[in-house]
C-alpha cells in the first residue's frame, strides 16, 4: 500500500447478461474495496464490439478512483471483482459479464507482462475516450504528453457510440436497460 493516493481511471465494459446491472454491481463492489475510493463515473455508452463482431453490443463507462494500491495490487483487486461478477478466464474476445481495465494510473507508465499503463488502446477506442473526456477533458497522455481529447477525432473509421444511461441515472433501478 502506498503512503499517498493516486487518481486513476478505470474502463468498465459488459456485453453478457444484464449489462447495466453488471456495471452497477462492479462500481458498487469497487467502491467497497479497501484502498479504493470511487470519486465519480461517466454515463454509460452502448458500443459495437471491436475485433469480433458476432457478439452482443457492449455497455461501457469510465470510473475515476483514488487509490493507495500499487498498480499490480489494483489489477489483482479488479480481477477479483471481475471473477466475483462471473467473468471466466481466457474470455478476452468472448462475451463477458464485466471487463475492467486500468486506463490511467496518475502519470505512471507500467510495462510488464500482465499490465500495461496507460492502456495500450486508450487512444484508439471511442468507447474509452468519450466517457473519459466526460469525466476530465483536460487529461494528458502520460507518454506522448498530448491531450487525450485530440485522439478522438483521429479514430478511423469512426466508431459508433451511443449514450444510453446518464451518469446520474445509473443507480436508479426503475430504468429499463
Amino acid at each position: 500500500m502506498l503512503e499517498y493516493q493516486i487518481t486513476c481511471y478505470l474502463g468498465l465494459g459488459a456485453n453478457k447478461g444484464d449489462r447495466a446491472e453488471n456495471i452497477r454491481n462492479a462500481l458498487d463492489i469497487i467502491s467497497q474495496r479497501d484502498g479504493i475510493t470511487l470519486l465519480k463515473y461517466s454515463s454509460v455508452y452502448e458500443t459495437e464490439p471491436i475485433g469480433v463482431s458476432n457478439q452482443p453490443y457492449y455497455y461501457n463507462c469510465v470510473a475515476e478512483i483514488r487509490t493507495g494500491l500499487e498498480p499490480h495490487q489494483l489489477l489483482k483487486t479488479l480481477k477479483s471483482v471481475e471473477y466475483e461478477l462471473g467473468r471466466e478466464p481466457n474470455t478476452h474476445l468472448l462475451p463477458r459479464p464485466i471487463d475492467i481495465d486500468i486506463l490511467l494510473y496518475g502519470d505512471l507508465e507500467v510495462d510488464s507482462l500482465d499490465l500495461l499503463i496507460p492502456h495500450s488502446r486508450i487512444t484508439k477506442r471511442a468507447f474509452v475516450l468519450v466517457p473519459l473526456m466526460e469525466l476530465n477533458s483536460d487529461l494528458i497522455h502520460p507518454i506522448t504528453r498530448l491531450p487525450l481529447k485530440g485522439y478522438l477525432e483521429k479514430i478511423k473509421p469512426p466508431q459508433n457510440i451511443k449514450k444510453v444511461i446518464d451518469a446520474g441515472q445509473l443507480f436508479e433501478r426503475t430504468q429499463k436497460n
